[in-house]
């Protein structure tokens, strides 16, 4: 069993380069399978969601060839029918990508039901009520859903009741192809979804609005390959910005949109930290006896604070003075990996979905687990301000999302390591 050994009260001091994102590189993974064609993708990270995915697109016939931070697909001869193993779509919610894009390249899609990170119930009507309003028949039973449309799907006028990425992205990939004009409202906001409608239209697509709350999309029947840069990710800027803020120092972190991290860097501010912006890197600095300020902050939908970047920013407030709270304003049970904090000596309690956080003088190393993949990184950041050794388990869910991160906070003068222990 691996697991992540933390010798803390480290300061970091450096550069550090952040890869592309995940959560905009799934759906346009899948969305190469929608197209059909030959891609060129840049900038891919290569963590497990990532991996799985292109498993995933093997299995269906696809080819992908992977060279570093690139991959050449072939979807050309994609087979809509193959069956994916449940046990493959179960490891992560983006499976559901599958619904949208081979429903909009074949007319039909059968999956099991997706996986993903804990935060409670994690409803799929949203999905559910796009595929019906194109004209799809959706039905579940067996551990599985299928989406079918015999008589083929048409554009159509599209409210989602509440704000849902996965169900906008679903939503573009089946409308991309689709006869007619379709308009979603209520869209979802965040850059991957902008990132996703940039990939589809180069690849022809006609596709505007996304990044606001109403996109419109043309149906084009003929779409085709292309190369793409993957946008770099702004969760893992947010979580090296934040851990840098925790253990104190001076590091830079590059390749960065800073517009996408404009509330993470306020919230920072905000906590006495200094934040330094250029063209794209920024510059985090807090000198490490220097005193945290408490804060609020409420987790919502893209611009507001990213409910990914909730976990780190608790851990954080951990060592503040005072007393701070935090709102999860998306999911349900978020706080899972409170627990894991308050093993370290955090002062938390939580209540609905309100955490109430009372800065301690100090964190101590502890044996803890990452409950999922924020929180993994959350109990990563603790670690690296405490005094003592902290041991991390259940390190594949922090895996899931980034890439190398033992070595990129190795490389800052973190006395971090990846070690193997007996089952």
């Amino acid at each position: 069993m691996d697991k992540i050994v933390i010798s803390g009260k480290r300061p970091l001091y450096g550069t550090i380069e952040v890869s592309g994102m995940k959560n905009a590189a799934l759906p346009i993974l899948y969305a190469t399978i929608l197209v059909g064609g030959k891609f060129s993708i840049e900038n891919l990270p290569d963590v497990n969601d990532i991996n799985l995915t292109l498993g995933i697109i093997e299995t269906l016939g696809g080819k992908c060839v992977k060279d570093g931070a690139c991959v050449e697909i072939d979807t050309t001869d994609i087979d809509g029918k193959v069956s994916i193993p449940v046990d493959t779509v179960k490891k992560m919610r983006a499976s559901l990508y599958l619904l949208g894009a081979l429903l909009g390249r074949y007319g039909y899609a059968r999956i099991g039901y997706p996986g993903g990170c804990d935060f409670g119930v994690r409803p799929i009507d949203q999905h559910k009520k796009c595929f019906k309003t194109f004209g799809a028949t959706v039905t579940e039973g067996d551990g599985h859903i299928c989406v079918s449309a015999e008589q083929g799907l048409s554009g159509a006028h599209l409210f989602f009741d509440i704000v849902s990425v996965g169900a906008t992205v679903n939503a573009i990939l089946a409308a991309a192809k689709t006869p007619g004009v379709t308009t979603i409202e209520n869209a979802a906001k965040e850059p991957h979804i902008v990132d996703l409608a940039n990939f589809l239209n180069t690849c022809g697509a006609h596709i505007s609005g996304a990044g606001t709350d109403t996109i419109k999309i043309r149906g084009e029947k003929e779409l085709h390959g292309c190369s793409y840069d993957i946008i770099p990710d702004m969760i893992e800027a947010g979580t090296y910005m934040t851990a840098v803020a925790a253990a104190g120092g001076c590091v830079t972190i590059k390749n960065v949109i800073p517009k996408h991290l404009e509330s993470i860097t306020a919230k920072l501010i905000e906590a006495g930290v200094t934040v330094n912006v250029d063209d794209d890197s920024v510059e985090v600095v807090r000198e490490p006896d220097s005193q945290l300020s408490r804060i609020m902050l409420k987790a919502i939908p893209y611009p507001g604070f990213p409910t990914d970047m909730q976990p780190q920013m608790c851990a954080l407030l951990c060592s503040a003075n005072g007393t701070s709270y935090i709102t999860e304003g998306v999911w349900a049970n978020r706080f899972r990996y409170v627990e894991e904090l308050v093993r370290m000596g955090a002062h938390i309690v939580v209540e609905g979905k309100i955490a109430v956080i009372e800065g301690v003088s100090e964190l101590s190393g502890a044996q803890v687990s990452a409950v999922d993949l924020r929180g993994g990184a959350a109990v990563v950041i603790a670690a690296l301000c405490a005094k003592g050794v902290t041991v991390i388990d259940n390190i594949s869910l922090i895996e899931r999302g980034y890439h190398d991160i033992v070595g990129k906070l190795r490389s800052v003068g973190a006395d971090i390591r990846k070690v193997s222990f007996p089952d």
